[in-house]
């Protein structure tokens, strides 16, 4: 019996709470070294420079996270309770794609996300501006 395709893909970011933005960005890109990829009114991404991954800034009040990406949130969140855990929240719609909450059979929540609507698209200064599209996404991307 052969193994199924695995269901993550990657580590799409570890995303930390943060009171005020400025300050933040300060912190972690001005005096901690970490190149600005994108910011919008509530939140950054900043580069991990060995990694394709994220650590995002977060003032939306919302606790840290690691966010997996799937190829797809729908399907994953039906193989995931297939495979015996739990849907905590979603699918719902994000700005690159859908996202859900689950919970495995040992009370871990994860946060699957897929980037069906593309990557975020950036001015000159990383502000974000809208979306690439979906067909701007490159398998190595995934």
């Amino acid at each position: 019996m052969s193994s199924p395709d695995p269901l993550f893909l990657k580590i799409d970011c570890y995303s930390v709470p943060v009171p005020d933005l400025d300050q933040a960005l300060a912190f972690y890109s001005d005096r901690l070294g970490h190149e600005l990829i994108w910011r919008s009114k509530t939140a950054a991404g900043l580069r991990l420079p060995e990694s394709n991954a994220e650590l995002v800034l977060s003032a939306e009040n919302r606790p840290a996270e690691t966010d997996l990406q799937v190829a797809d949130v729908r399907a994953a969140v039906q193989r995931f309770r297939q495979a015996g855990g739990e849907i905590v929240a979603g699918p719902f719609e994000i700005q690159i794609g859908l996202c859900a909450v689950v919970k495995d059979p040992w009370g871990n929540h994860l946060v699957l996300l897929d980037t069906s609507k593309g990557l975020l698209k950036t001015d000159e200064n990383g502000n974000v501006t809208g979306n690439l599209g979906a067909d701007s996404i490159l398998p190595a991307e995934i």
